[in-house]
C-alpha cells in the first residue's frame, strides 16, 4: 500500500511538474494571411502590443511582407522558455543593427532580441523606462526615474546611454521631469519632459544633452506636459503637448535646432505622428474632462512649408470604424498607411492598412493596444 502510495504522489507530482511547464512553455502564435507579397527593399515590420497596464500582456507581431501573412504574438513562439507574456506595458521599439529593442514600460526593463528571429539576448534593467533612441553605437532611452504614481514629489528623470555591443549602461544624465520620447539631431540629444506624475505641476521643458560629454546644456520652455518629439530632414523637431486634459488642450509645435527658439504653433491637437519623405501624419484622440468625451481628428502637414495639406489621411470611410486611433506608421518605400485601434484598451485591438492614395486595403487583429512599429530592411 506504501508503495502504491509513493507512485500516486510521483505520477502527481509529475502531473503539476507537467502542467506547470505547459503554463510557462505552451503559447500560441496566429498566422494570417491578410495581402499578396510584395518585394521592396522592406522586408516587414514588428508590431509591439502595449498590454493593459498590470496584465501582463505586452507581446510582439510581425507582419512579414514576403509572405503576405501577419505573425500574432511572434516573441512568445520565438521565446518558449521566457515565461509566457514580454512584460507589463510595451512602450517603445526600435531596430538598431542586428537587434531588436523592446522598451517594457512597467516591468522595468529593456528587452534585447535578435532582429531576424525576435529571439531574447538578454534584457537591460531601467526603472520606469519609456522610449529609446540611438546613434553611433549607442542607445540612449528615458526613465522617469521612479515608480508608476502620481505623485507631486516625483523626482527629476533621466536618460541613460548604453553600449550596443556590451548592452550595459555607460553613462547617465538627469532631466526633466518624467521624460518621454527624445531626438538627435547632430550631437545634441533632444528630450520631451512631461511631468506628467506631478499634475498640476506639469513641465514645461526640453532637455538638451551635448552628447560628447553627456551633461545637460539648456532647458527650452515649449509647452505642458511634452511628449512625442521627431525631427524633420533639415532638423526642426516637430514636438507634441498633451495639454492638461481640462482648459489647456493639446497642441503641436515647431523647434529650430540651431536657434532652440519656437518656430510655429499649429494649435492642433496631435496624439501621435510619423514623419516620412517631408509629410508629418498624424491622428489625434483628445480626451477633455470638462465634457467627459474624446475627439478624434486625423491630417496631414507639409515640413517644409509647415501648412496643414489635408485635413484627413484618407478618404476611405473604413477609417470611420476606427474608434480608438492609437498606432501610426507610414511604408517608407509604399507609402502604405497603418494606423491601429485599440478600440476599449481591454479587447484585442486592430491593424488597418490603407495604401498610399488612401484605399484601403486590409484589416487585422492584433494584440492588446497594438501601438508601435519597426520596419525592417533587408
Amino acid at each position: 500500500m506504501r508503495k502504491l502510495m509513493k507512485l500516486f504522489c510521483s505520477l502527481f507530482l509529475v502531473m503539476i511538474l507537467f502542467n506547470c511547464q505547459q503554463d510557462i512553455y505552451q503559447v500560441e502564435e496566429e498566422l494570417i494571411g491578410v495581402t499578396l507579397p510584395e518585394n521592396t527593399k522592406i522586408q516587414g515590420f514588428y508590431l509591439l502590443n502595449e498590454g493593459n497596464m498590470g496584465t501582463n500582456k505586452a507581446t510582439i507581431d510581425y507582419m512579414d511582407y514576403t509572405t503576405g501573412m501577419y505573425h500574432r504574438n511572434m516573441y512568445a513562439m520565438a521565446n518558449p522558455t521566457m515565461v509566457k507574456e514580454l512584460g507589463d506595458v510595451g512602450n517603445d521599439i526600435k531596430v538598431y543593427g542586428n537587434k531588436l529593442y523592446a522598451v517594457i514600460n512597467v516591468s522595468n526593463f529593456i528587452e534585447v532580441m535578435d532582429l531576424k528571429t525576435a529571439k531574447h539576448i538578454t534584457t537591460i534593467p531601467l526603472e520606469n523606462c519609456r522610449y529609446i533612441t540611438f546613434k553611433d553605437g549607442k542607445a540612449y532611452a528615458t526613465s522617469y526615474a521612479g515608480p508608476v504614481s502620481i505623485d507631486p514629489k516625483a523626482p527629476l528623470g533621466k536618460v541613460v546611454e548604453i553600449d550596443t555591443i556590451s548592452l550595459k549602461i555607460t553613462r547617465q544624465e538627469v532631466v526633466g521631469y518624467q521624460p518621454d520620447e527624445l531626438e538627435i539631431v547632430e550631437n545634441n540629444l533632444y528630450v520631451a519632459n512631461s511631468g506628467g506624475y506631478r499634475v498640476p505641476d506639469y513641465d514645461r521643458t526640453v532637455s538638451v544633452i551635448d552628447l560628447s560629454t553627456f551633461k545637460e546644456t539648456k532647458k527650452i520652455d515649449v509647452a505642458i506636459n511634452l511628449h512625442h518629439i521627431k525631427k524633420d530632414s533639415e532638423g526642426d523637431l516637430y514636438i507634441t503637448s498633451r495639454g492638461d486634459y481640462y482648459d489647456i488642450p493639446s497642441n503641436l509645435f515647431v523647434l529650430d535646432s540651431k536657434t532652440h527658439k519656437i518656430k510655429k504653433t499649429f494649435n492642433l491637437p496631435v496624439s501621435n505622428f510619423t514623419i516620412v519623405d517631408d509629410q508629418l501624419y498624424y491622428y489625434a484622440n483628445e480626451f477633455n474632462y470638462n465634457t467627459f468625451q474624446w475627439k478624434k481628428s486625423f491630417g496631414i502637414i507639409n515640413t517644409k512649408t509647415e501648412e496643414i495639406i489635408n485635413d484627413n489621411l484618407v478618404s476611405d470611410p473604413k477609417i470611420k470604424e476606427i474608434k480608438t486611433p492609437y498606432g501610426i506608421a507610414v511604408n517608407p518605400i509604399t507609402k502604405d498607411l497603418y494606423l491601429t485601434d485599440a478600440r476599449n484598451y481591454v479587447s484585442m485591438g486592430y491593424v488597418y492598412c490603407f495604401d498610399k492614395n488612401g484605399v484601403f486595403k486590409w484589416r487585422t487583429e492584433g494584440g492588446n493596444i497594438p501601438a508601435h512599429f519597426a520596419f525592417v530592411y533587408k
